[in-house]
């Protein structure tokens, strides 16, 4: 099985390449229902129809959804949950190519987990990569001394939090399927979601007009403007997971991250297609760097 698998680098990369087009495609809409739904509202309308196309690609033949350790899966659940919510949740406020380039230190952090936590010895070239990658993010983020905003430091945080739980899917999760994991994942962001609604609804805050109430707003209803977009981004998430997934079946690990950077071209790429966003010349550089530290750790880690 395994030769199998190692003979098909071409295969894997066109999964990867396909599956990060479609991520790049689908989550430039968030910041269009940012103004209309919230971050809570979206994340539990998307789940619904998300969960139906789990099961029925597991009735069809494509995994099981009986989980080997559930505790693991939960554990790796919510901390990809979370990494999501920061990602997600800052489209609202900033350029995707900002929330692609702080979601993408998570191999920075992965690394830093490993030296500090795991005492993993690393050589120049990834402390060089480390750097290089930092030097990414103060680039992209452009963080002004005089007006700074927890805001810019939203979708660095969901890259810690994609690190930690791409930790435990090694650590932890090892021979659980696809699918189950998927399945974790989407359960756990629509109770979140559904949590969040109730305690807004009570709560009752002031909320801030356009895409600056993302966080904020309690459940809209009805929200027909909306749909078209969230079953867009369930179909598309699962499709784009699910290459995802079978790029790195298909594949060497280290050669197969590599083409995962390609997100940080689609994403921007359709932002200026559909939406006329510009990409700065110093955001440029930055991606650039972050990109390139990404590959670097990818082809030294064994």
């Amino acid at each position: 099985m395994h030769a199998e698998i190692e003979t098909k680098p071409l295969k894997a990369a066109a999964c990867m390449i396909g599956g990060m087009i479609l991520i790049g495609f689908i989550d430039n809409y968030v910041a269009v229902i940012a103004g209309q739904i919230s971050l809570w509202q979206f994340q539990l309308a998307r789940t619904i129809p998300a969960i139906v196309l789990i099961v029925l690609l597991s009735k069809i033949g494509f995994g099981s959804l009986r989980p080997v350790r559930l505790w693991a899966v939960g554990v790796r659940s919510l901390l990809i949950t979370v990494a999501m919510l920061f990602y997600f949740g800052s489209l609202a406020f900033m350029p995707i190519a900002q929330s692609l380039a702080g979601l993408f230190t998570s191999p920075i952090f992965v690394l830093l987990i490993s030296v500090f936590w795991r005492g993993v010895k690393i050589g120049p070239w990834r402390v060089i990569a480390v750097l290089m990658g930092f030097a990414g993010i103060l680039f992209v983020l452009n963080p002004d001394p005089a007006n700074l905003s927890w805001v810019l430091l939203m979708p660095v945080a969901g890259g810690f939090f994609y690190a930690l739980g791409s930790v435990a899917t090694r650590s932890l999760c090892e021979g659980e399927q696809t699918l189950v994991m998927l399945m974790g994942l989407m359960v756990l962001q629509g109770a979140i979601g559904g949590v969040m609604l109730l305690v807004l609804g009570w709560v009752d805050p002031a909320v801030p007009s356009g895409a600056d109430g993302f966080l904020l707003r309690p459940l809209v209803w009805p929200m027909w403007e909306a749909v078209p977009i969230v079953l867009l981004q369930a179909v598309g998430s699962v499709a784009g997971v699910g290459l995802l997934t079978k790029a790195y079946q298909l594949g060497e690990v280290s050669q197969v991250a590599v083409y995962e950077y390609s997100v940080m071209i689609f994403g921007p790429l359709f932002a200026f297609i559909l939406f006329g966003q510009y990409l700065g010349a110093l955001q440029g550089v930055g991606i650039a760097l972050i990109a390139t530290a990404g590959i670097i750790i990818a082809s030294r880690s064994r």
